[in-house]
Parts: structure tokens; sequence; C-alpha cells
């Protein structure tokens, strides 16, 4: 087994076997606050259905002229794509209050991800198909994401 070594001020300190530290990482980054086990983002529902949205948003967008994706079309799919980042993102970090935090911003992107949805549809840029598609996955996200920030408050509690 190695061990590493270090300095501090005039003296070589050894510290733990590497091995150790591995474990302990590996351990950290299974176990959420309290030693419960929290799955990785990428198996929450909430987290899938907002990547979801955001893969189907990008393949609209991409066929869209150049002036209307410059303008517009970045903006949909940033403010989409912004969904599933704050939700990991917040999924990442030590707390609880600051995982609430970033799925409360989660919850305003989505917003402003309808909002640019109602324009695009307005201005005969997404078919009715493609709404008629958007719409129900962007009707499960909401109360999903509510869901999921009260499942966190929850927890915070004990």
């Amino acid at each position: 087994m190695v061990s590493l070594f270090f300095w501090i001020g005039k003296r070589v300190t050894t510290l733990l076997p590497i091995f150790f530290y591995h474990k302990l990482a590996q351990s950290l980054l299974t176990m959420g606050l309290g030693g419960v086990v929290t799955p990785p983002v990428q198996q929450l529902q909430v987290y899938q259905l907002a990547e979801k949205i955001s893969n189907e948003i990008w393949f609209i967008v991409k066929k869209w002229d150049e002036f209307t994706k410059d303008t517009m079309g970045k903006q949909i799919v940033r403010s989409a794509d912004s969904v599933g980042a704050n939700i990991a993102e917040g999924h990442g970090r030590y707390s609880c209050q600051d995982n609430q935090r970033f799925v409360k911003i989660a919850r305003g992107s989505l917003n402003e991800t309808r909002h640019w949805l109602r324009l695009a549809y307005a201005r005969n840029l997404l078919t009715q198909e493609q709404s008629d598609r958007l719409h129900p996955l962007l009707n499960e996200l909401s109360p999903k994401l509510n869901a999921y920030l009260n499942s966190l408050k929850q927890k915070a509690k004990g």
C-alpha cells in the first residue's frame, strides 16, 4: 500500500494510505446528507425529463434559419439546457439548502423556456406537431420539479 507524503512547514508528514482516501472519496460521492445514499443525478426522473425536453428543443431549433437561431434559438436552447444543468448542479452540492436553491433556479428556467416556446409558436417557428410533443413533457416536468423540491425540504427537516 502506498502512503502519500507532503511538506508541512519544515517537516514531511505521512498521510493515510492512498487506498483509504480512494475509498473515502467513493463513499462521499455516493452519500448525501446524514449518510443517505443518493443516486447519481442521471437516475433522477426529473433530470431525465429535463434532458429529454432539452434535446427535443435542440433538434427543433437546429433546423431554424440562421437569424432565428442566432436570436431566439440560442435563448430557448440556453433556458431549456439550464433546467437540467441546475438540477445537476444542485444535486452535486453538499447541503439540501443549496440543492433547493438550484431547483428553484431550474423552475425559473423552465418558465423561461415556456415563454420562448409560446413566442416560437406565435411566430410560426414551431409546428403544431412539435408543440403537441413538447406541451405534455413540460406539463409533466413542472409538478416533478415541485415534488423534487418538496422532497428536498422534507430531507432537510430530518
